[in-house]
């Protein structure tokens, strides 16, 4: 905990906020593309998401508070900006999200960023079908491995909802996966 409090110092100090940034993007650039990537699903897309979170998180680093993780804050805000992101190409394009999230899931298999097998492909499908609140905690939950209470933080969602959205989405998914 010192040590994040001391990295949170350097980013929030002037004098030393451009190399921590630095260390910032290189600690978590990864983490959060496949998080964002888990949501918008193409790699141009989430590489365009992804930097647009980063310059919201240099920009705004002087406004943490230090009330949750440092990650979890910059969680909330990457999925903030994919669901931006979303909602404005939905617009765009004149169509709805979930009809977007269909689109590009078909574009899917042809993405040469795209290294799944099969099975993952099915399970990207099955995973565009919950709705968004299900979809963000099954991803956050299952691939990036997150706590309950870490998902509270970055959701601002009780546990308890939490418990019951993940525990729905896996019985939706099941259901897809195993009717076949």
């Amino acid at each position: 905990m010192v040590e994040e409090t001391q990295f949170i110092n350097e980013l929030q100090s002037e004098q030393t906020k451009d190399a921590a940034f630095k260390e910032l993007i290189r600690l978590y650039k990864k983490r959060l593309y496949w998080h964002i990537r888990k949501m918008v699903l193409n790699h141009d897309d989430t590489d365009d998401v992804l930097q647009n979170s980063f310059i919201k998180i240099y920009k705004n680093i002087h406004l943490f508070k230090g009330e949750s993780k440092l990650y979890s804050w910059m969680y909330r805000i990457a999925t903030n900006e994919a669901i931006t992101f979303l909602n404005k190409k939905a617009k765009h394009t004149g169509t709805t999200s979930e009809e977007l999230k269909q689109n590009t899931l078909k574009n899917l298999e042809a993405d040469v960023y795209f290294e799944g097998t099969e099975i993952q492909l099915k399970l990207q499908q099955a995973i565009a079908t919950l709705p968004e609140k299900q979809q963000l905690v099954f991803n956050m939950k299952y691939f990036d491995e997150l706590t309950y209470e870490e998902l509270s933080e970055i959701l601002d969602t009780s546990v308890g909802a939490l418990k019951s959205s993940y525990h729905i989405a896996v019985k939706k998914i099941t259901a897809i996966l195993t009717e076949d």
